[in-house]
């Protein structure tokens, strides 16, 4: 498998030291609920992970929970609760709000607090180096003792000091330097450290968790492109001085979500959290909407492109229900579909397989839908609704119950016997009334497919 490296600016193969792919994947502040913008790597990376466990990998997932925070403190205080206690609501509705989007929960999900004297130890061990000062009960990296600095994000050390994002603080040694360890203030959590009370940065807590959970070298780091820079440049930086080793082999950014072309804001009243979506439209849709995108690329919200999302999903699910009222042990009557199965099987994977390309992916299995459909043969159709069955499973796509739209006793067996009438007239040549039949049941969302074996109806969503 190939994917972009955001670090080299090219695609570069996956190459794990063994069938291990160890993973990391930012995880969220758990201030509030998710919206539909944070969605978009959860529902991305899960999918990567379950593809890459279908090739065979064993895959570690690992996925930070930041239950410290300022956007904590700061709900806290609006809501005249603790911070722990906003972190823990907000972490179980976060856990709750994956199941609702079909996302596997990681391997590991640990919080940020539980890691704070690992942090402790690992900022010891930078100040040791020189890569970090103190000023004040505050802990600094210094950046300049990093020669790599500003490659991930393709800065210039000069762009970033012009940059508006440079955090202004005169008590560091360089404008660059970002804090590994704050000082406490008043009516905040703090834990005791060699500097005094305070607590972790929040760049430092993916590293320490990456280090002891995954080794000093993992194959995927993984995020939004909003996390290049600062948060993921500052967690190369601190990895690479304090082992000498690279951090990461491959640096995975997906591309960011936007509605109808601006910037999701509460304040636009473009705002939607994730749960909400989910109920309007379902979880395959919006996983269907998510992955019919290209990772990489800038996507665009809108209940119309999910309302879309929802009616594709319906005519997979209608095709699936249609051909698996077929015996199993029906079987296509030309061996050439087998053939055709296996060379779109092919192309399926070699879609995911060459940067993770999903939209490709879909149009493969749309190709085997429409061949399925084209065939008029019951055992190609069932052939191809097991081979579609099969080849979404990775993506965590058409594995429920396929139910088509359903009929009473009675009504289907009218609408049988008005197929049998149909095939009595054309059987007698009346094909002008036949034809009426079949138009006027079109009008009513019946279609009739007529093949060798006689005709078959199928109720349309």
């Amino acid at each position: 498998m190939r994917l972009y490296n955001t670090l080299t600016r090219r695609l570069e193969e996956l190459s794990p030291a063994d069938d291990t792919v160890r993973m990391y994947v930012c995880g969220p502040t758990v201030y509030d609920l998710i919206h539909i913008g944070n969605a978009r790597p959860f529902i991305v990376f899960d999918a990567l992970r379950r593809v890459l466990e279908e090739k065979g990998f064993r895959v570690i997932l690992v996925q930070n929970v930041t239950d410290v925070d300022d956007k904590i403190i700061r709900r806290a205080q609006e809501e005249g609760r603790e911070p722990g206690e906003v972190a823990l609501h907000y972490t179980q509705e976060y856990f709750a709000d994956l199941e609702r989007l079909g996302v596997r929960p990681p391997t590991y999900s640990p919080p940020a607090t539980a890691f704070v004297p690992k942090m402790v130890e690992f900022i010891e061990r930078l100040l040791e180096k020189g890569h970090a000062y103190v000023v004040d009960g505050d802990v600094y990296f210094s950046v300049r003792t990093y020669p790599g600095y500003g490659e991930l994000s393709g800065r210039s050390v000069e762009e970033q000091l012009a940059g508006a994002r440079v955090e202004v603080d005169e008590r560091k040694r360089d404008p660059l330097d970002f804090a590994l360890w704050k000082g406490a203030k008043p009516r905040e959590p703090h834990w005791p450290s060699p500097w005094g009370p305070g607590r972790p940065g929040w760049h430092t807590e993916c590293v320490v968790m990456s280090l002891y959970l995954l080794g000093e070298t993992i194959d995927i780091h993984a995020g939004g492109n909003d996390l290049i820079f600062p948060h993921h440049e500052n967690e190369r930086a601190q990895a690479e001085s304090l082992t000498g080793k690279t951090f990461v082999r491959l640096w995975l950014h997906n591309g960011m979500l936007t509605v109808r072309g601006e910037k999701m804001a509460k304040s636009l009243g473009n705002f939607y959290y994730a749960r909400d979506v989910v109920k309007l439209f379902g979880t395959e849709a919006v996983r269907y909407f998510y992955l019919s995108r290209h990772w990489r690329k800038p996507l665009d919200f809108s209940f119309e492109a999910l309302e879309e999302a929802k009616a594709a999903v319906g005519r997979v699910y209608n095709f699936l229900a249609e051909a698996e009222r077929i015996p199993s042990e029906v079987r296509a009557q030309d061996p050439s579909f087998s053939s055709f199965l296996q060379e779109k099987e092919k192309k399926f994977w070699a879609e995911l397989e060459e940067d993770f390309n999903t939209p490709g992916a879909l149009a493969v299995v749309q190709e085997i839908i429409g061949e399925s459909y084209k065939r008029a043969d019951p055992g190609a159709l069932r052939e191809g609704a097991a081979a579609v069955r099969r080849l979404c499973r990775p993506l965590g796509l058409f594995q429920g119950e396929a139910s088509a739209p359903e009929l009473g006793k009675l009504s289907e067996e009218l609408l049988n016997l008005v197929v049998e009438l149909r095939s009595q007239l054309r059987k007698e040549k009346n094909f002008a009334l036949a034809d009426k039949i079949r138009e006027k049941l079109a009008e009513l969302g019946v279609e009739l497919r007529d093949g060798p074996e006689g005709t078959r109806w199928v109720l349309k969503a």
